[in-house]
């Protein structure tokens, strides 16, 4: 697709997307039969989607609303960058405020569907949080946010996987800007606590601050009091273990000592009886000869006998 064809189907898609959702699919039919002369370009037209009603108020805010959009994207980069080098606490209270600011635009935002005629019920109210909340966490929610060109509701958890394709109507939407379309005889409100270039994130001051404090090191005190008792009696039951073993140790070792004691007797015991096994030995076997010599001069007498 040429970078002409691409420039004038986003042109085709700003306008189709800034109508009111009943006059979607006839605006896109009508559009489709304009340009059936060129067949990729009607047969783009033609797929273009419908949006979803929380994606339709969130393209309302951005082009009814731009300036506050731009807040809420700049806030929700500047968070990003500014993670890495805060605190636990700081960035605990950051995301209370960047829930405030999502909750507040939300809040603009179905106004001004209600302007346009169109009841957002609290299910939809949620789902346009929830797009504008993955704005402020992803990067490329919020090119697809700031397109105008959305289709369905985004949601994030921060983690950097988000797949914004199937949630826009082009894919060259995302690094397209709606065109503001302030709505007849208005002008685009300012977004709350709007500064000069990148918003200056800090901590809202707490005036509980020092009372919550006190209390959470109070907690903290007497939860280390508890580990701290628990940790001792697991202690002196360690302890009696040790000496429980330490005692079989040594009776064991007793034992032991004992044995090799016995050991040593009957292996002098041994010795001795081997000795004597060898002079019985020789002894049987000399008697073994006399008995051999006896049986001989018995056979000889007898033969002398017999030749008489």
């Amino acid at each position: 697709m040429s970078d002409e064809t691409s420039a004038l189907l986003l042109q085709l898609a700003d306008d189709l997307y800034a109508l009111p959702l009943a006059d979607f699919t006839p605006a896109r039919d009508a559009l489709v039969k304009e340009h059936r002369a060129d067949k990729g370009v009607a047969a783009a037209v033609k797929g273009l989607r419908k949006a979803s009603v929380a994606a339709w108020v969130v393209n309302l805010l951005v082009r009814r609303d731009p300036d506050q959009v731009d807040q809420v994207l700049a806030v929700g980069a500047a968070l990003r960058e500014a993670q890495a080098d805060l605190d636990a606490a700081q960035l605990r209270e950051l995301t209370r405020q960047r829930r405030q600011l999502t909750a507040s635009v939300t809040t603009a935002a179905r106004r001004l569907a209600r302007l346009e005629g169109v009841k957002v019920t609290q299910s939809v109210a949620d789902q346009v949080e929830a797009t504008l909340t993955a704005a402020m966490l992803e990067p490329e929610a919020a090119r697809a946010v700031r397109s105008g060109l959305l289709v369905t509701a985004l949601a994030a958890t921060g983690l950097g996987d988000l797949d914004v394709s199937g949630s826009v109507a082009l894919p060259e939407a995302l690094g397209f800007s709606a065109t503001a379309r302030p709505a007849p005889g208005s002008a685009p409100g300012a977004a709350p606590g709007t500064t000069e270039g990148r918003p200056q994130l800090h901590v809202v001051p707490d005036p509980d601050a020092e009372a919550k404090a006190r209390a959470a090191a109070d907690e903290r005190l007497a939860d280390a009091r508890a580990t701290l008792a628990a940790a001792e009696k697991e202690h002196r039951g360690t302890r009696r273990g040790v000496e429980k073993l330490q005692a079989r140790t040594l009776q064991l070792q007793s034992e032991i000592d004992e044995l090799r004691s016995r050991v040593a007797t009957l292996d002098a015991t041994l010795e001795e009886v081997d000795d004597e096994l060898s002079e019985a030995e020789a002894l049987h076997e000399e008697t073994g000869e006399a008995v051999e010599e006896a049986r001989a001069e018995v056979d000889a007498a007898r033969d002398a006998r017999d030749r008489l």
